[in-house]
């Protein structure tokens, strides 16, 4: 699995962006926080920092400014000066207990916004019903109906 390479990198949590049914990502993360007084002074100021200069030099995309149901995904190709800059966001997140996921994709889906650093997709969430367990069909152990 080392050698895999990807083109795309996502930083999202556990709760879900309303417009997107999506895991929100570490910007609304953080934002929560400071919203939420968890986050102190020192560190919301630390944050504050770090999204003004995302603010300052990464574009603003359209579909993300009009609310639309998109999710935003970092490019791997140019995400080293990138990620430099939001390592301090996610050592406060790891500070306040706040658990993230690093998502890397190949196949982020319908991109509908690009530029140098990222793509922003269409928010493309379906609700399967659980298939029935396979264990219960091979008679395994405490699958028997009762």
């Amino acid at each position: 699995m080392a050698n895999l390479k990807y083109n795309y990198v996502r930083i999202q949590g556990k709760e879900l962006a309303r417009n997107t049914m999506t895991g929100k990502g570490i910007f609304s993360m953080c934002w929560d926080l400071i919203r939420n007084d968890t986050m102190d002074e020192e560190d919301a100021s630390l944050f504050r920092e770090i999204d003004s200069w995302f603010s300052e030099n990464l574009p603003w995309p359209e579909p993300c400014m009009r609310q639309e149901p998109v999710i935003c995904w970092f490019k791997m190709e140019n995400t080293d000066e990138m990620m430099k800059m939001i390592r301090p966001a996610l050592w406060l997140l790891e500070k306040y207990n706040h658990p993230y996921y690093l998502v890397y994709t190949n196949s982020p889906g319908e991109i509908v916004y690009e530029d140098k650093y990222q793509v922003c997709t269409i928010a493309d969430v379906r609700i399967d019903e659980v298939p029935k367990s396979w264990a219960k069909e091979s008679g395994a152990p405490g699958t028997e109906d009762e």
